[in-house]
């Protein structure tokens, strides 16, 4: 579980995150979204842990971020996996290569048991026997299932996902978001996600949180979504046509 309490953190005289609080569990897929320049990236690497905030405290299964030791941080970043928006796979390594990067940066495993790992992942991301492959060989959904295993490999208590559907079609980011909601709740990961995605919002939020300026402006779940009043959360969400007759079909269907 991750605690969020009170979070601020800024840049010179720009103040991005003012005073932002949430609780994120085990086994759940907790979706951040909001407008370009609402905090969410910088939210998101405060939570990795790669912004300091300046005011506030973030509790990882109760091991508050501003007391950790050295050894408490590197302990810390072998329970956290990442995938990057734009995948991040190395281009002169292959898929194996790729997925054994952290457990050679961080384990002591010998090669046939690290190899055992990433024939596993390979296998759950349902890219089995790609392993001599380089990514220029795979397609944009192929490249983002070896980021996920490479984010699973050490198998994290804390998964971060950086717009996970970005440059896929609308398909293949189904396929990515159900790959995520499944190793979520079949590993119990704590795992939350960046998106301008609304079909992933609808499809996979059992926990939403907006924000809006710096602030949490709405939280909810996927549901509570279609039926909420707020003014900034309704406008955002339904900007297009197509959402508002959903949402109207929704409300029309209680």
């Amino acid at each position: 579980m991750i605690e969020v309490k009170d979070l601020h953190k800024g840049f010179k005289e720009v103040k991005v995150l003012k005073g932002i609080s949430a609780t994120f569990h085990p086994g759940e897929t907790s979706l951040i979204i909001g407008q370009s320049g609402s905090g969410k990236t910088v939210f998101l690497k405060s939570l990795v842990g790669l912004h300091t905030p300046e005011k506030g405290s973030i509790l990882y299964d109760g091991r508050i971020n501003t007391e950790m030791t050295i050894e408490d941080k590197r302990q810390f970043r072998q329970e956290v996996g990442m995938v990057f928006q734009g995948s991040a796979l190395f281009d002169s390594q292959t898929v194996e290569e790729n997925i054994m990067f952290p457990l050679k940066m961080f384990t002591k495993q010998p090669d046939s048991e690290m190899l055992d790992r990433v024939n596993f992942v390979l296998k759950r991301v349902d890219l089995e026997n790609s392993n001599k492959k380089f990514p220029a060989e795979l397609s944009g959904g192929m490249q983002k299932r070896v980021a996920i295993a490479r984010a699973i490999v050490m198998n994290p208590k804390y998964l971060f996902c950086d717009e996970p559907n970005s440059g896929l079609d609308p398909k293949t980011a189904i396929v990515i978001d159900n790959l995520i909601q499944e190793i979520t709740d079949e590993y119990m990961i704590t795992t939350v996600i960046n998106t301008h995605d609304m079909n992933s919002v609808m499809e996979i939020g059992e926990k939403i949180v907006f924000l809006k300026d710096g602030r949490k402006a709405w939280e909810g779940t996927s549901k509570e979504i279609f039926k909420t009043d707020n003014e900034a959360v309704v406008n955002f969400v339904y900007s297009s046509e197509l959402f508002k007759k959903v949402r109207k079909a929704y409300l029309n269907d209680l």
